[in-house]
């Protein structure tokens, strides 16, 4: 049996039907109005012709942030989570401590990937992100970056392009 190239799982992955994202923004100044990661993720969810099926804004509270995440994986509808903001060092920065506990397998090349990206955007500066990806039972989870070019960079550099593969390989590819 021949093993298929990364190239023929994305065009299998293409023909999913639905894929359906929760976009969480984490912040305690942001509004819908000011929450441009946010709107940015959404945005470029849309272009890729991938459903939205929950948004909202969050404290940077780790408890809340962590039953919103849990609620969320639980939900039928939601295949993928993602998260921006609270992930760097200062104080309130408290989505990693709230959402890496709860995955049951990490996807570290995503933070890796993510970190080696921005190296080339902020230098050492790079290392104060602590992104990071994986899976609670059957739903994706990655968080970022609040600021908008981290976001940017995450979503067109990783996600979007691999999210669709991503999400077959969750699912688990039909057997030829």
């Amino acid at each position: 049996m021949t093993s298929q190239s990364t190239e023929q799982h994305r065009q299998q992955a293409e023909s999913l039907e639905r894929i359906g994202v929760a976009v969480l923004t984490i912040s305690d100044t942001r509004t819908t109005e000011t929450d441009g990661s946010g709107s940015l993720i959404k945005e470029l969810l849309l272009e890729a012709g991938i459903e939205i099926v929950h948004y909202d804004i969050l404290k940077d509270e780790p408890d809340t942030i962590r039953e919103r995440v849990l609620k969320l994986s639980e939900e039928k509808n939601v295949d993928v989570v993602l998260t921006n903001g609270g992930t760097g060092i200062a104080p309130r920065d408290g989505t990693y401590e709230a959402v890496s506990g709860l995955l049951d397998r990490t996807l570290p090349g995503f933070g890796e990937i993510f970190r080696m990206l921005s190296w080339e955007e902020v230098g050492a500066a790079s290392m104060l992100s602590r992104a990071v990806a994986g899976l609670r039972g059957g739903t994706l989870i990655f968080c970022m970056p609040g600021s908008s070019n981290a976001v940017g960079l995450a979503m067109r550099k990783l996600i979007v392009p691999e999210l669709r593969h991503l999400v077959l390989e969750m699912r688990g590819r039909q057997k030829a």
